[in-house]
């Protein structure tokens, strides 16, 4: 099986109520029809976010497929091509990117219902090779972050290449660590757990990683 994430900042010009709305309903009843598709979450930043800045993201997808590499002939189904159409309703095209990753499971726990999730996005040292990244980050880094109290789930999804196979991916890994809340979440940052984890990242990390907080949305 294989999974892809995908993020992407909305048209200018369109609010954020109406690129979710269009997200949630219109272009999820169109990925939902492509052949083989196991899972498809969307997350998405939440509204009170905006409040303070613009997120680097307002969507995140996480989507996996039937196979271990599906994607070439997939790409040439009527169903695809309906998806890619209707993303010029509502996605800046020049925002759009996406990586193939493998997802390992640090804290294995169901992710709360009506929770958050912390969505961060990793680059590497340029000192760092990637299997030396993928290594701390899951050996070392992985047990620290998961001790964090108040994590609920923890997800490391570490890249395996570009969608289009020819270009390096933009991101190394993507993290996901589950809240009950953003209250949970921000009271996590007195911990020593979460102060060792900071600490932590110059040692793989070329600087902090951007991030988003968002809500999930489970369409298959």
């Amino acid at each position: 099986m294989v999974e892809l994430i995908a993020y992407f900042k909305r048209r200018p010009g369109m609010s954020v109520a109406a690129f979710s709305e269009h997200w949630r309903t219109r272009h999820a009843e169109l990925v939902a029809k492509l052949p083989g598709l196991r899972r498809y979450v969307q997350c998405h930043t939440l509204p009170s976010v905006y409040a303070t800045r613009e997120p680097v993201y307002d969507a995140v997808a996480r989507v996996c497929f039937d196979g271990d590499d599906p994607l070439p002939a997939l790409s040439q189904g009527p169903e695809y091509a309906a998806v890619r159409a209707d993303e010029a309703s509502f996605i800046d095209p020049a925002s759009l990117g996406s990586i193939l990753v493998e997802e390992r499971v640090i804290v294995d726990a169901p992710a709360p219902a009506d929770g958050v999730v912390n969505v961060a996005f990793l680059t590497r040292l340029a000192s760092v090779s990637v299997e030396g990244f993928q290594a701390h980050w899951h050996d070392r880094h992985g047990p620290i972050a998961g001790s964090i109290p108040g994590i609920r789930r923890y997800v490391q999804c570490h890249a395996r290449g570009s969608i289009d196979g020819a270009n390096a991916p933009a991101w190394d890994g993507v993290a996901l660590a589950w809240f009950d809340g953003t209250q949970a979440m921000r009271a996590t940052a007195g911990s020593d757990a979460y102060k060792r984890t900071r600490a932590d990242e110059a040692n793989f990390l070329a600087s902090g990683p951007p991030f988003v907080i968002a809500r999930e949305h489970v369409i298959v």
